[in-house]
């Protein structure tokens, strides 16, 4: 019998996308298989990890031992107040200096392409620079340069890219959401302002889009009591990770069980 493809959409949320190793995990302990991925911002981090051949307590380890300085180095501002030179060598470290088309599971990376002003689906080059570009924060980073043009977050688009793992041909999507608006946060800080207006805009895209309709699960971690900005209690963001996909597998393994490929 043909089994369904099974595709992950991991979306944006700063600090608070640690919280896609939970499910991670989870979905890897019940054998669930994943086919292909498809991730915006810290979603194309974690996931470009995962599909890179990471392997899942390795990664438990990079993410607990995370700490601000692997990714602050400052410049004069111009389009942004951090390079980005640390943590794309970060990411090149840890996804094997690997291009995407040679991950060991299909992964597509989402981008913004800044002048143009649309979505830009990077599935080959080197997988440091495309998920450089998808993490780049406008204002906080420096817009990352491949072939001539400009690229800012991912998430900045396409918070959650469904339609992304649509297209690459999964039956059944699991999408994974970490952003959540915090309610009256402590705002002292340019880098406040910016990352709140942000989760904001990109709130109103995902109520508007029909993102969730269009996603056979949508895991969506209890994360709102956790800064998007502080990397301080990633163990604590992980575990609400994994309690949201435990409340979902019963119904995903269901789906599996269930489904007739044509």
């Amino acid at each position: 019998m043909k089994h369904p493809i099974i595709g992950l959409a991991l979306g944006s949320g700063g600090a608070r996308g640690f919280a896609h190793l939970g499910v991670l995990k989870v979905l890897k302990e019940k054998n669930i298989p994943i086919d292909l991925i498809a991730g915006s911002s810290m979603g194309a981090l974690v996931g470009s990890f995962y599909a890179s051949g990471q392997r899942m307590e390795d990664m438990y380890k990079l993410a607990f031992t995370f700490k601000r300085k692997y990714y602050l180095d400052f410049t004069v501002p111009k389009m942004g107040f951090i390079q980005g030179r640390r943590i794309k060598e970060y990411i090149r470290l840890f996804t094997f200096g690997k291009r995407i088309e040679e991950f060991s599971v299909p992964m597509s990376i989402v981008a913004t392409d800044l002048a143009a002003g649309k979505k830009k689906i990077f599935t080959e080059g080197p997988a440091c620079e495309a998920v450089r570009a998808s993490i780049a924060i406008p204002g906080i980073f420096v817009p990352e340069k491949i072939n001539g043009r400009l690229y800012i977050d991912g998430g900045v688009i396409d918070r959650v890219p469904v339609s992304v793992a649509r297209q690459m041909g999964a039956d059944i999507i699991i999408a994974v959401d970490c952003s959540h608006i915090e309610g009256e946060p402590a705002i002292h800080s340019i880098y406040d302002v910016i990352i709140q207006s942000i989760d904001i805009m990109q709130d109103e895209l995902v109520s508007v889009s029909g993102v969730s309709a269009d996603t056979d699960f949508m895991i969506r971690p209890d994360v709102s009591k956790f800064s998007s900005r502080a990397f301080t209690e990633i163990k604590d963001i992980v575990k609400a990770g994994e309690e949201a996909a435990e409340e979902k597998i019963d119904s995903i393994l269901a789906k599996i069980r269930d489904w007739k490929g044509s």
